[in-house]
């Protein structure tokens, strides 16, 4: 029997089994299962996805190496040596430099304290009491800061701990990315919207990763030449945190920042410590924040407000890793929720980058 009705302009429509509030409140309830479930098992998702980012990354070698009619193991190998290159180049940097600053921070005890004394002696100037400014400094060490710097490190670095895990996974990827092709080929002739989904996401993925490691490699070049030239130390190390700071959309730069403004308050005064935030300032500001995030929203279709929220719920989901991966697990969650299903596309006109002129305008009511 046909349950079938037709609207007033003739339109087929389909009456609801179920209500349509009902069904909004079991979606919610199932993403805050699978979210939860995320957040268990964040350790395993992070590396995992970084991995399958990478791979997505470096895919058009395998491509390219088959068009040339080489083996496909040529491909693979090419592909896999490419990503252990940057994993081991971004993190030997990150460790030799960690380890110097390590090391440099107990050099400042003495500055620290200078500092102290003389926050304290303005809190006293201002009729603070000695009870309020004792409890407001207390704890303040540069061994303290050392093992908090320890700390954060380790946390950045917890992925290159685990690098077994995450090669065995490139491996593994690498090797089903051989077929890859036929498999999209076989999944467009049965499932065309869910291949066209997928390119999507691999496309926007390997733009977006384009856009923002030659962004990133630009401030990275002019903070550390600036650093270089201030006389602040380990300006390689701030370069390469503002290299993977670029990573993190709306926010990154303001994280790369912190440290080498502290070590300049520390290593010179409260003026280097200035200048070093004046200078960070316009060169992230001009880049990261007007130059930058018209190629982002061109090459990922995503507005400013969904790259900060995704930037916020990923974080809190998986961790200083799901900031580096929030755009691209984003893509990914839109290419399987909405690009997939041709009647939830009207949604990326919402979740988008503002319309050009150029664009169809919607037709007036």
């Amino acid at each position: 029997m046909d349950t079938s009705r037709h609207d007033t302009e003739g339109r087929a429509t389909e009456d609801w089994s179920i209500p349509r509030g009902l069904i909004v409140l079991l979606a919610v309830a199932a993403a805050v299962v699978a979210i939860a479930g995320m957040k268990a098992f964040a350790g395993v998702i992070g590396p995992v996805f970084l991995a399958l980012m990478l791979t997505v990354a470096v895919q058009p070698i395998q491509g390219w190496a088959q068009r040339r009619g080489w083996p496909a193991w040529v491909g693979m190998f090419g592909a896999l040596i490419s990503v252990v290159a940057i994993l081991v180049g971004i993190g030997g940097a990150l460790v030799l430099s960690a380890a110097q600053l390590v090391t440099l921070l107990p050099e400042y005890d003495d500055k620290l304290n200078d500092l102290l004394d003389s926050g304290r002696g303005w809190l006293s100037d201002q009729g603070v009491g000695d009870e309020q400014i004792q409890k407001a400094l207390d704890g303040i060490d540069v061994g303290q800061a050392a093992g908090v710097v320890e700390q954060v490190l380790g946390g950045v670095l917890g992925l290159f701990s685990n690098l077994f895990f995450v090669l065995a996974l490139l491996l593994f990827m690498a090797f089903d990315g051989m077929s890859m092709g036929q498999r999209m080929q076989v999944v467009s002739r049965d499932r065309p919207a869910i291949a066209q989904a997928l390119r999507s996401f691999a496309a926007g993925t390997r733009q977006y990763l384009v856009v923002s490691t030659v962004f990133g490699a630009i401030v990275a070049v002019l903070d550390g030449g600036a650093l270089w030239a201030m006389g602040v130390p380990l300006p390689v190390l701030w370069a390469v945190l503002s290299f993977i700071t670029n990573y993190i959309p709306n926010v990154g730069f303001i994280i790369g920042v912190i440290p080498p403004a502290l070590l300049a308050l520390l290593d010179s005064g409260p003026v280097l410590m200035i200048w070093v935030i004046v200078v960070y300032s316009v060169i992230n500001f001009v880049i990261q924040s007007i130059i930058q995030p018209k190629f982002v929203g061109d090459a990922v279709g995503l507005g400013i407000t969904v790259t900060f929220l995704s930037l916020v719920f990923w974080g809190w989901v998986i961790g200083a890793l799901g900031a580096l991966l929030a755009i691209p697990l984003t893509l990914l969650v839109k290419a399987l929720l909405l690009d997939m299903d041709p009647s939830t596309r009207w949604a990326d006109v919402l979740i988008g980058a503002p319309l050009k002129k150029s664009d169809p305008q919607p037709a007036a009511e």
